[in-house]
């Protein structure tokens, strides 16, 4: 049994939901970022953490590949070119769209007052909108990412798409909002949003 430390609402979505996916038991720990908890696991304060045989893994990413690697699902297999192709969509979705959402949280409520630069955000919502285009410019005919095989970079695209909601980025593509209807239907997410 897998251990997941980290609040639901935060990158450990992502982890949960690939627990979900995959169809594997686990316990989780609902401790905010920088809690006493969070520490415990992570010197960044950093979640999510996953727990395995006595082993902390950190990085919501990292720990979703890992996991299906391990477990031979929702993933393509290392060394192949789908895999390459896998990879590059889930780089581009952290560089483009999540490293943009995670710097506009940081200048609206992470940052001390003094050191936030809230025009930014308009800037970052041009960033976001222009990264979209080029996501939906290399997706395949498919309804996910990797055309009929559902793989961890759509876990890591819609909770970057639902993230940019709630954070009134919008989603300026059609594509992707359709997309969000097909992923949002899948009983692991369900289960992954239930608390």
């Amino acid at each position: 049994m897998y251990t997941l430390i980290g609040l639901t609402k935060t990158r450990t979505f992502r982890v949960k939901w690939a627990l979900e996916e995959l169809g594997l038991p686990y316990t989780q720990r609902q401790a905010p970022p920088r809690s006493d908890e969070a520490m415990e696991h992570n010197p960044s304060g950093k979640v999510p953490a996953l727990i395995v045989d006595g082993a902390t893994l950190t990085d919501s990413t990292a720990i979703i590949t890992y996991l299906a690697d391990k477990h031979s699902g929702i993933t393509c297999k290392a060394g192949t070119l789908g895999r390459a192709r896998q990879d590059g969509f889930t780089h581009l979705i952290l560089d483009e769209l999540d490293a943009v959402l995670w710097t506009a949280a940081r200048h609206s409520f992470i940052l001390p007052e003094e050191k936030r630069v809230p025009e930014v955000k308009e800037s970052l919502k041009w960033e976001f909108a222009r990264s979209e285009a080029v996501l939906v410019a290399q997706m395949g005919d498919g309804p996910f990412l990797m055309g009929e095989e559902f793989t961890i970079a759509d876990i890591v695209l819609t909770h970057c798409l639902d993230w940019a909601i709630g954070a009134k980025f919008g989603i300026s593509q059609s594509r992707l909002r359709e997309y969000l209807k097909t992923v949002h239907a899948r009983p692991a997410y369900i289960a992954a949003r239930a608390d």
